[in-house]
This record gives C-alpha cells, sequence and structure tokens, in this order.
C-alpha cells in the first residue's frame, strides 16, 4: 500500500474506532450522577423517586442500547453505502452523532432521561455502521492483512481511555459537567465530518459500484499519488466483470451451505465469545466492580485510567506481532487470560473480607482480561470473518457475526448489574467459562489462517 492510501483508510477508522470506544466507557465515570438524575426527575413527574430494581433496570437501559443501536447500524449500512457511497454514508453517519450530542448534551436542561437514551441508542447506530467498514482487512496476500485488521482494535482502546482521562474529577467527572461529558463526542464526529470533504470517494466504488471510471481515475490518482493507474483500474475493471457474474449469497443461503457449516459455526462462536466473555461489563461497570472489589472510593477513577492504558499496550503489542505469531495464538492465549483473570476476580472478592490485600489481587485481575482481550480477542474475530469466506459469502458472514456480536453486546450490558446482584462475586465464573470453551474451539476446530488463501483454509476445514 502506498502511504497516502494507507494513510486515508486508518485516518477513517481512526476516527470511528474511537468514537466506538469511547461510546463503550463513556456511561462507567458519570454512573452516579446519571442515576440521580433519573431518579430526582422521576420524583418531580410522579411524586416519588424510583426504587433501586426500577433505577439499574433504567440505567441498564440506558448502557446497553447502545448496542442495539448498533445492530440497526450494521444492518442499514450495506443499503447506506449501495445509495450514497461510501464518504457519504460515514458523513451521513458522522451528522447522526451531531443530533445525539444535542439530545445528551440538553436533557439535563430539559429534564428528560429519554433524550439520553435516545442519544445512546444513535451513537450506537453511528458506531454499527463504521465498525465493520473500518475492520475489514487488507486482501489475500497482503503482509498487512494482519496488521490493518487489529488496527481498528488499537483506535477502540484510545477511544476508552479518552472517555477514562475526561472522566477524571479533574476535568469532566463532576456532578454538573456529566451532560457535556457524554456530549464530547460531536467533537471527532465534526473534525471527521471536515476531514472527510479532503478525500475523494473510494475508488473501488466509484468503479465497480458505480462504473464511473473517470471519478475512479481521479481518485486512484490522489490516493496513489501518482498520474499513472491505468493497471489498477484495469485490475478494478476485472474485478468487476467477475463481480458481476457472481452471486452475492445470502444470509439464509449462507447458513443452509453444508460446505461452509464449520465456518459459519466459528464465526458465531468467536463474535459471541468476543462479547459474552465479559469485557463490555468491564467497560460498562469498570467502577462499580472496583467499588464492590474494595478500592477506596478516591483512588477508583485513577485505578480505572490505569487499567485503560494498559489495554493501550496490549492492543499494540497484538497489532504488532499478528503476523509473527499467527491468529490462533493470539486469540486461544487472549481467551484463556480472561478465563483465568476471571476466576480470580471471583476468588479475591470471596477472600477480600479476610485478606484485605485481595483487592489488588481483584485490580491486577481486572487488568489481565483487558489485557488479554486487546491482544486478539478485540479485532482478531473480524479479521478471520474476512479470511474464512469468499466474497460472494464474505457479507452474508459479517452479517451474522455482526448481529451476534451486537446482540451479546446488549445482552451483557443490560443483565450484567442484575446478574452482580443475585450471584455476587460468581457471576465472573460466567464469564470464566465461555472463555476457556472458547479458547478450547479455537484450538480444536479453527485453523491458523496466517499467509493462507482461502482455497487453503477451506480444504484444512474440510
Amino acid at each position: 500500500l502506498t502511504f497516502p492510501l494507507l494513510s486515508v483508510t486508518l485516518l477513517v477508522s481512526f476516527g470511528s474506532s474511537m468514537l466506538y470506544g469511547y461510546n463503550l466507557a463513556v456511561v462507567n465515570s458519570p454512573a452516579e450522577h446519571i442515576k440521580a438524575f433519573y431518579n430526582a426527575t422521576w420524583s418531580q413527574r410522579y411524586g416519588q423517586g424510583l426504587g433501586p430494581a426500577p433505577l439499574t433496570l433504567l440505567y441498564a437501559l440506558t448502557v446497553s442500547i447502545f448496542a442495539l443501536g448498533g445492530l440497526g447500524g450494521s444492518l442499514l449500512v450495506g443499503v447506506l453505502v449501495e445509495r450514497y457511497g461510501r464518504n457519504g454514508a460515514l458523513s451521513r453517519s458522522a451528522l447522526l452523532v451531531l443530533l445525539a450530542g444535542g439530545f445528551m448534551g440538553f436533557s439535563r436542561e430539559l429534564g428528560s432521561p429519554e433524550m439520553v437514551i435516545v442519544g445512546r441508542s444513535i451513537t450506537g447506530m453511528h458506531s454499527g455502521g463504521c465498525s465493520l467498514r473500518c475492520a475489514q482487512p487488507c486482501p489475500h496476500g497482503s503482509n498487512l492483512r494482519g496488521f490493518l485488521g487489529l488496527m481498528p482494535s488499537i483506535f477502540i482502546c484510545l477511544g476508552v481511555f479518552s472517555a477514562q482521562v475526561l472522566g477524571l474529577p479533574e476535568l469532566l467527572g463532576k456532578d454538573r459537567f456529566w451532560p457535556l461529558f457524554l456530549s464530547v463526542v460531536v467533537v471527532p464526529a465534526s473534525l471527521q465530518l471536515l476531514l472527510l470533504h479532503c478525500f475523494p470517494e473510494s475508488p473501488r466504488y466509484l468503479l465497480i459500484e458505480r462504473n464511473d471510471v473517470c471519478g475512479a481515475t481521479k481518485a486512484l490518482q490522489r490516493f496513489l499519488g501518482s498520474p499513472d493507474v491505468q493497471d489498477v483500474i484495469e485490475e478494478m475493471q476485472e474485478e468487476r466483470r467477475s463481480l458481476s457474474s457472481m452471486e452475492m449469497a445470502s444470509v439464509w443461503q449462507l447458513l443452509r451451505e453444508r460446505s461452509l457449516r464449520w465456518q459459519t459455526l466459528s464465526v458465531a462462536v468467536l463474535n459471541a465469545g468476543m462479547q459474552l466473555s465479559g469485557i463490555d461489563a468491564i467497560w460498562f461497570y469498570t467502577n462499580t466492580i472496583f467499588e464492590n472489589a474494595g478500592i477506596p472510593v478516591s483512588q477508583i477513577p485513577y485505578t480505572t485510567m490505569g487499567t485503560g492504558a494498559i489495554e493501550v499496550v496490549a492492543g499494540l503489542i497484538g497489532c504488532f506481532t499478528i503476523e509473527r505469531v499467527g491468529r490462533r495464538p493470539l486469540i486461544i492465549t487472549g481467551f484463556c487470560a480472561m478465563g483465568v483473570c476471571s476466576a480470580g476476580i471471583t476468588i479475591s472478592l470471596l477472600l477480600q473480607a479476610a485478606l484485605p490485600w485481595m483487592r489488588y489481587v481483584s485490580v491486577a485481575c481486572v487488568v489481565g482480561i483487558i489485557a488479554g482481550f486487546c491482544m486478539g480477542p478485540a479485532g482478531v474475530p473480524f479479521l478471520m470473518t474476512a479470511e474464512l469466506f469468499t466474497q460472494s459469502h464474505r457479507p452474508a458472514a459479517y452479517i451474522v457475526g455482526g448481529s451476534l456480536n451486537w446482540l451479546c453486546n446488549f445482552t451483557v450490558g443490560f443483565i450484567f448489574p442484575f446478574l452482580q446482584m443475585s450471584a455476587g462475586a460468581f457471576c465472573y465464573l460466567v464469564f470464566c467459562g465461555v472463555c476457556l470453551l472458547v479458547a478450547l474451539y479455537v484450538y480444536l476446530v479453527i485453523p491458523e489462517t496466517k499467509n493462507k488463501t482461502f482455497m487453503e483454509i477451506s480444504h484444512i476445514f474440510a
């Protein structure tokens, strides 16, 4: 890849993934302030406050509605790209974020918890529409396939870390600032909206989907920094001719295809396991987890920020080692580390009454879960989804994997507070079991895909 093309790829991925990561973690720091606002608003409307269970339910909906919006965005993105192009779809998606920021920013002034919930769902639509587009790696044969496939997970970690830093008491972590804290998403969305106008439309979209040879030529000349792009144009025209004779499989056809049954099952296991591993519970409810572990309240924001810094480092390690060690070792090691650390949290919580130093074991286990996730499970499932299927079945595979990903994200975000209240320390054993089972499945079933063509991968599965 040339430097201009690589720069544009990373720039678009950076903005969308940063927003995704920020929205994952932004509800953690102001949780108590948002609950207090909900309770006060309810009291003004109906003359009495909310009980603990209804308040937890309303807040869990606020947290998890982001994932339902993401599911809707991931299902709509194909229609938007087909109609408006990649740049057009990203621009309209950024406009949605500006609308969501307005809803959340003025929610307290207007006394409307509904505006927070609607704003969260809209930001989820943006993330759902952009995340799969940014996660798609280079074609087979590129030595940057793994590197670029994991770069979005680095940007997501940076977005999470940004939310943790801005959530410090010295910045936007105070009660009066939480609407502003939620609406900070308008800043990167505005920058993305401005920068997208500086870049031409995707050459591949212009030529293959719009048959605009002239537009594709001009766009390629800007991307590649060279006037001679005829060879690339001819390659894309050949691809267009091959795609025109290729029938794209639907989701139903993919699910019924016997020769791809193990690949489809593998995509389902990886994407569901990625969210059911408990990572979203960690990101959504970090402060609550640390509070239950006995960490002093004054130290929790800084402990949380420390975990964010470690996850960025872990993500970088995975990104720069994936082409050396391969996909399987990273994802197996990541899930095993998460499973062991989830069990460690349970043990430390059970023993912390007798052994006060166990609270630090809890912190170490949370760090281990995040580091294990960022090294492999954060990005490898999206990468392997592309590597396990040919172009004719890849869009349907992304729909299956993406839908399961968002549905499991919603499930964990919604039920974790209730699971924690009912099962206590033992709730983390559920995540431990999921992580170890996914690692065992990958070890037994999924082959290494590094430097392999689809035909080689298909033969191994057979």
